[in-house]
């Protein structure tokens, strides 16, 4: 529910709070007050569209605000739009510049007037006179017709998600496939060059390594044997002189047997000069400076480098584009058989949807008839005197259909005898249209079957000046009706006849005053006393009266 409503400098107010409580909140106060502009103000919470106009004479910016009680359904529309969950409150402020520019906050984020608009039916149905937000769409028309059904869509949901997964699927591959089809011969090219160079990964590099021992094979030969005859070979090679220096150690040791691990750590290095003697000698003859070898490595190293510049850095890179092109050859070649078992899944999946929307439709139908039937004699019990009627028409071209069903709700109305049935948009009144939301609501809330899966409804419901052009009973019976809807959910209202005003659950009063040449519009809850005197100024004008005073607390403990 609303909890809080501030405004700052906006049109005749310049600071003013209001609390509110549960069930059914009443503003009333003469007229020109600020009644409607409260409602304005929430209605441009609510993503209504601002102006410039709004803001204070010689104020810089109009600021409203205001605090939800928080939903889960309001909290996964913020993680959607990537902001933080406020806890168990939504906090929304706008601030309109002079300029005409504004900026959006949720929560102390900045945000968009897109996902206010988002969150409004979440939080609040505004029915104000200037119809600023909530147009009663076909959407809502459609909600609130499924919520007095008790009608599910989810079996309509599952059916259309698979239906248009099989549709898009299919879509895709027909698409893509004139494109693809002009890919065959390059990728047949591609394939054909790749698989003849019967690459293996890490090939270039062993080849590199080849190359560089031919190209320059005589150092190379120069230098493993000169090495082998400084270590090994030569009369003045280091194995002679370390045999020698091992004799001479072993001698020592004949003597000292300190000298004993000595003459191992000798042996142990003459044996592995050896070795590498032996190694650098085997690879001196192993050289064999082929001219022939030395082209042949040349020419795979060209291929390969050219393989890389046109499909990878690496050899790794070049075989694996082989096996994607490979991969697509293959999808063309099996498109037939695909493209055949989609479209018999679509057949399937159509079929299936067509069922669920036709019994949905079905169900639609059979509501539309009792709701108009109980939202007719709501009405008019309201000083009005209607024909209504709930349209329910299926579409069911493919382009209409959706998650909830194909068809077409709208609600229609003749508000004279003999006139022909219109939309609600085309009622003349802003009044008229609040109690005929009044009436709907009222039907819904008392007739609703009982839903298979909770339909979102608004938390808050405001209507603004309902009471236009009636009085008497009617007065009372929208008195009666406020407070019936009240109890499932909260209500503000705005009225000027007391004895809608006697239903309040909490009754705030708002008033213009004079001070330092400015007007200024105040907001106050009215205790039971201010209350009673209130409801009398309603019943005799300016001059309150003893008579009006007993009159309005009759009235008052009437209402409870």
């Amino acid at each position: 529910m609303l909890v809080e409503l501030r405004a700052e400098n906006y049109a005749v107010i310049d600071h003013a709070i209001a609390v509110f409580g549960p069930g059914l909140n009443l503003l009333t106060g003469e007229t020109g007050a600020g009644k409607s502009i409260l409602v304005d103000a929430l209605a441009l919470l609510m993503g209504g569209k601002s102006s410039a106009e709004v803001v204070r004479h010689g104020a810089d910016k109009a600021v409203v605000s205001c605090v939800f009680e928080s939903t889960s359904g309001a909290e996964t529309i913020l993680e959607e739009n990537g902001i933080d969950s406020g806890g168990s409150e939504v906090i929304l402020r706008r601030e309109i510049l002079s300029t005409g520019k504004g900026r959006v906050f949720i929560n102390n984020q900045p945000a968009t007037v897109a996902v206010l608009k988002q969150l409004a039916p979440e939080l609040a149905l505004v029915h104000a006179q200037s119809e600023s937000l909530s147009s009663f769409d076909q959407g809502q028309q459609r909600a609130l017709l499924d919520r007095f059904g008790g009608v599910s869509t989810d079996s309509v949901a599952e059916a259309y998600a698979r239906w248009r997964e099989a549709s898009d699927k299919l879509a895709e591959l027909i698409h893509g496939e004139q494109d693809r089809l002009r890919m065959v011969d390059l990728w047949s090219y591609q394939r054909k060059e790749i698989s003849a160079a019967h690459l293996e990964a890490g090939e270039d590099e062993a080849l590199e390594t080849e190359k560089r021992v031919l190209s320059n094979a005589e150092k190379i030969h120069d230098a493993a044997t000169g090495a082998f005859d400084q270590l090994y070979e030569g009369g003045a090679s280091a194995e002679v002189s370390l045999r020698a220096a091992l004799r001479s150690v072993e001698e020592l040791a004949r003597y000292d047997s300190r000298f004993n691990e000595a003459v191992q750590q000798l042996g142990s290095v003459r044996a592995i000069l050896g070795d590498v003697s032996s190694s650098l000698r085997d690879y001196a003859e192993g050289i064999n400076a082929s001219p022939e070898r030395l082209a042949e490595i040349e020419d795979r190293l060209a291929l390969i480098d050219r393989l890389k510049r046109k499909y990878g850095k690496t050899v790794a890179e070049v075989i694996a584009f082989g096996e994607d092109v490979t991969r697509r050859l293959a999808e063309v070649e099996d498109r037939d058989e695909i493209i055949k078992a989609l479209r018999a899944v679509l057949v399937q999946t159509e079929s299936a949807y067509r069922n669920a929307a036709a019994a949905l439709s079905a169900e639609r139908k059979a509501a539309a008839h009792k709701l108009a039937k109980l939202a007719e004699a709501q009405i008019n019990s309201l000083a009005m005197k209607v024909h209504f009627e709930v349209s329910v028409k299926p579409t069911e071209d493919q382009s209409h259909w959706t998650s909830v069903g194909w068809d077409q709700v709208e609600y229609r109305i003749a508000t004279n005898p003999g006139e022909p049935l219109k939309s609600l948009h085309e009622i003349a009144s802003g009044g008229e249209m609040s109690r005929v939301m009044l009436a709907l609501k009222v039907s819904v809330e008392e007739g609703a079957a009982k839903p298979r899966r909770k339909t979102p409804t608004p938390r808050t419901l405001v209507f603004d000046e309902i009471d236009i052009g009636i009085g008497g009973r009617a007065a009372e019976a929208v008195g009666q009706k406020l407070k019936s809807l009240s109890r499932g959910q909260q209500v503000l209202c705005v009225t000027h006849l007391p004895q809608i005003a006697s239903f309040a659950d909490q009754h705030f009063l708002i008033d213009k005053r004079e001070s330092d040449g400015r007007t200024r519009t105040q907001i106050r809850l009215l205790d039971d006393p201010a209350r009673t005197h209130e409801v009398a100024r309603m019943l005799s004008g300016a001059t309150v009266t003893e008579t009006s005073m007993q009159h309005a607390a009759q009235m008052i403990a009437g209402s409870r």
